[in-house]
């Protein structure tokens, strides 16, 4: 798999190429927004791995073109940050990004949620399965969404991590996820990070998909516990 390696600091894109490319990948290295921006369209990778602060263009702007514009892949883009204030914005309703990192952090670690992001792209893979409910349908093998009017049917704008959140909710109506078991389902057992996550792509994702966010219609909230999916006629 291909992997864009978004860094301005040598040292850091040369100590996340080597790990990676250890690991099997196949890295290539930028080192600010508008080089990123034509490596992605050239290269299509299957994730960037984008820093926050980068000269010409900031990660925050290159990560919301990458999601603007259509492309033979849809990447995963997991975000680089040394300011830990930073977070919210990053992972939140104005950004495209599927998880972050926050430095200094373990190369391994590092390694670790690219296994995690890429392996949940892999799973969806394998199945050809169509997931239907009285007001979505989901194409796992091409991985669109659509919402159904009465007459049409409108295709969603989501990222992978939030066709990945969809399907997973779907696919089991009425049942309750925790928290933690969407991080398991979604990023795998070696994630690190702060559950918190989840609620940020789950309300990321209401803002996509339903009629009205208070209350919400399909993705319900269960408190203490986490969230289930219900769709009725």
């Amino acid at each position: 798999m291909v992997i864009l390696i978004v860094e301005d600091e040598a040292e850091i894109a040369e100590l996340i190429r080597l790990y990676l490319t250890k690991d099997g990948f196949t890295c290539h290295v930028c080192r600010d927004g508008e080089s990123a921006l034509r490596h992605q369209q050239s290269l299509q990778p299957d994730l960037v791995i984008l820093d926050l602060m980068l000269p010409k263009l900031d990660g925050l702007e290159v990560c919301a073109r990458i999601r603007q514009r259509p492309g033979e892949k849809d990447p995963f883009i997991l975000m680089l940050t040394a300011k830990g204030e930073e977070i919210d914005r990053i992972v939140g309703l104005s950004t495209g990004a599927d998880d972050y990192v926050v430095k200094p952090f373990s190369p391994r670690e590092l390694v670790a949620r690219v296994r995690a992001l890429l392996r949940r792209s892999l799973r969806l893979e394998e199945s050809d399965a169509d997931y239907e409910t009285a007001h979505f349908r989901l194409d796992l093998e091409q991985r669109n969404a659509h919402i159904k009017g009465e007459n049409s049917q409108e295709l969603l704008d989501l990222t992978p991590l939030e066709f990945d959140l969809l399907a997973t909710l779907i696919s089991y109506p009425g049942r309750v996820w925790s928290r933690q078991q969407l991080i398991e389902k979604l990023w795998g057992e070696d994630f690190y990070g702060d559950e918190r996550v989840v609620d940020t792509h789950v309300a990321r994702l209401r803002k996509k998909i339903e009629p009205d966010h208070s209350p919400p219609v399909y993705i319900k909230t269960v408190t203490g516990i986490g969230y289930k999916f219900e769709d009725e006629s």
